[in-house]
């Protein structure tokens, strides 16, 4: 199980259409498929999405830092010493996504060594997730028919709203449109990405108070140390902490300086390794917790379902694991299905994911 090999592949797949929220937009899902093989001849697959404006990371970054750091300090060990491997990238500081990716290719080799489905290795607590759908920025008569069709065609009846980037009055108008037009039929919630200051986040949050919202996420910066302690004790739904928590000490901090009272996990962000810490102290500090996306391909929304479905905590509420259907291609030789509202996980061993050779060579940037 000795890791002889790490890929770094960059690709790009167009969307359907641009996806915009307060803290910029993407036209295409511009990542890097990471693959770490064995001595066994095993391979494992992750995905790294890089968000320059969150984290700093490039797609150019992220093969650089795997190819000339990351890899040379990880060629050696086997899949079971996870542990020396996070150690080792710890050193480098930042590459979030870098380092979440070759943490999860390095499980889903281990599941696929031992013949078993990464999710059973973590937890096992189920084998599905209900999923929450995003609804990025445009005319509130757009996004009530892109909410339309989610329900219509996927069963997806949980929305997750961006909001923040626009004047107070025209964001929460969108989101009262949509409880006009569904009723009770679906859960909503919104998410600011830092967009606005706290009084107006305040003054956002009262307006959409008969709306009956399960989450507010990061409305304001985190760094407004004051203003966002005074709005998360002002705010009677759970203020998820979303960017503003990487890593668990983090959260530790956010939580218990009054800054957030819910945390969203991304495992695009902290891999398998970190996202389990992460999960034990919310569990601990019996906080919400909320499966996040990075707007992630069908490679990383496999990752994102394994660890939600393995815990009881991170399964309860529906995880947002719908982004790929923004794309217009994807990699997988078998597509990800959403029915009836749920993203179910493979009982193959690993991620149960299987590339299409034919489908990366079309869309890989390091060849042409």
């Amino acid at each position: 199980m000795k890791i002889t090999a790490i890929e770094a592949i960059p690709f790009a797949i167009p969307y359907n259409k641009a996806l915009r929220f307060a803290s910029g937009e993407v036209h295409a899902a511009e990542h890097v498929l990471v693959r770490v093989h064995t001595d066994d001849g095993v391979v494992g697959v992750a995905e790294a999405p890089p968000r320059p404006f969150t984290y700093g990371e490039t797609q150019a970054g992220i093969v650089t830092i795997i190819e000339t750091i990351f890899a040379p300090q990880l060629i050696g060990l086997t899949l079971l010493e996870r542990e020396v491997a996070r150690g080792r990238l710890a050193r480098t500081i930042g590459n979030p996504t870098a380092k979440a990716a070759i943490d999860m290719a390095m499980w889903d080799a281990l599941g696929k060594t031992l013949g078993l489905p990464v999710t059973e290795l973590l937890g096992g607590f189920t084998d599905r997730m209900r999923v929450s759908h995003m609804l990025g920025f445009d005319e509130a008569v757009a996004m009530v028919a892109e909410a339309e069709k989610m329900v219509d065609t996927y069963g997806i009846r949980t929305f997750k709203v961006k909001v923040g980037r626009r004047p107070v009055e025209l964001d929460t108008a969108v989101v009262r449109a949509l409880r006009e037009r569904f009723g009770d039929g679906v859960e909503l919630y919104v998410d600011g990405n830092r967009g606005w200051t706290a009084s107006e986040s305040l003054r956002a949050m009262r307006s959409m108070a008969d709306l009956d919202l399960l989450f507010a996420e990061e409305l304001n910066p985190a760094d407004d140390v004051l203003g966002r302690r005074w709005l998360v004790g002002k705010v009677d739904v759970p203020f998820i902490a979303d960017e503003s928590v990487p890593t668990a000490a983090d959260v530790t901090r956010e939580v218990l300086g009054g800054s957030a009272t819910a945390i969203s996990i991304k495992t695009a962000r902290t891999g398998f390794t970190d996202s389990r810490r992460i999960h034990h102290l919310a569990e601990g500090l019996g906080l919400e917790v909320v499966i996040g996306n990075q707007i992630d391909g069908q490679v990383g929304t496999a990752c994102a379902v394994a660890f939600g479905s393995a815990y009881e905590l991170t399964s309860k509420r529906a995880g947002e694991l719908s982004n790929f259907l923004d794309m217009s291609d994807d990699l997988l030789t078998e597509p990800l299905q959403i029915n009836g509202g749920q993203l179910v996980t493979s009982p193959k061993p690993g991620l149960g994911i299987e590339i299409d050779e034919n489908q990366l060579q079309r869309y890989r940037l390091d060849q042409r």
